[in-house]
């Protein structure tokens, strides 16, 4: 267990919690985190500091906001996808708190990162499937959009199989994780090196993720509203299964193509 201060100040829980070893890695921070969450999160960190709350127990917090978002998603009109934007926020705090916690603390283990994981995984795929109810018209008119959303959500899983694969393979075969560096990640060839830069000005396969989702779903609502019709969402459900189709795809590539198997 940590030997901190019980009562520790945000300038100190800001060097212990958030160092750059940690959120200087290639993968480790969401925009919205480095933005403003984490300007935030010091204070919610001393709040739960005070309780006896685990950082495990910070973490299961983000299944219920996470579902929460998504079934906001479903509800019909602004006031559900301005729900499913408010519930995403409290998830990512939630993200941030726990991994704070554990730092502080010195309680971080594989459990937490596995529940850690497992909620984003949880939440971005019930997402995909809300948007898809929504583009039905609802609970009581589920029909082929919300096929859309189930096909979006498996290939949007199928992603962060991907992902997750990469240590799990050069583990099997005996090999130390590979840096989580942007050096490691760059495919080796020329135009794939290109076109990676390329989609780091246009990331679309970020519309998987979830604070994109409920903020392009957001949008996709106010079109909605102006329209008097589902277009808004109806168009981005369409859009997402071309997106999801050649981000699964290109992931792939780009693995391959890079260092991280090597």
């Amino acid at each position: 267990m940590s030997t901190h201060l019980s009562e520790p100040s945000i300038a100190d829980l800001r060097r212990v919690t958030q160092p750059e070893s940690v959120l200087g890695r290639a993968n480790a921070e969401h925009w919205a985190g480095r933005l403003y969450m984490r300007r935030l999160s010091p204070y919610v960190t001393r709040l739960l500091l005070r309780t006896r709350i685990s950082a495990n127990g910070v973490t299961w917090l983000m299944y219920p906001s996470g579902l929460l978002a998504a079934l906001s998603l479903t509800l019909p009109g602004l006031a559900g996808a301005l729900g499913a934007v408010a519930f995403a926020q409290l998830q990512l705090l939630a993200d941030c708190c726990d991994g704070e916690v554990a730092r502080w603390r010195g309680t971080s283990s594989p459990a937490g990162i596995f529940l850690d994981r497992l909620a984003h995984h949880v939440t971005d795929a019930s997402l995909a499937i809300a948007l898809g109810v929504r583009a039905s018209g609802g609970w009581s008119s589920i029909d082929g959009w919300t096929t859309l959303g189930c096909l979006v959500a498996v290939m949007g899983l199928l992603v962060k199989a991907e992902t997750l694969l990469v240590p799990l393979s050069r583990s099997a075969a005996g090999r130390a994780p590979a840096p989580d560096t942007h050096a490691v990640a760059v495919p080796r060839g020329g135009p794939l090196r290109r076109l990676r830069r390329a989609a780091g000005f246009a990331p679309v396969f970020r519309a998987l993720v979830t604070m994109e989702t409920t903020l392009l779903a957001l949008a996709a609502a106010l079109v909605d509203s102006a329209a008097g019709r589902l277009i808004g969402t109806r168009g981005l459900m369409i859009a997402l299964v071309p997106v999801a189709a050649v981000t699964l795809v290109g992931h792939l590539v780009g693995i391959l193509a890079s260092s991280r198997l090597r």
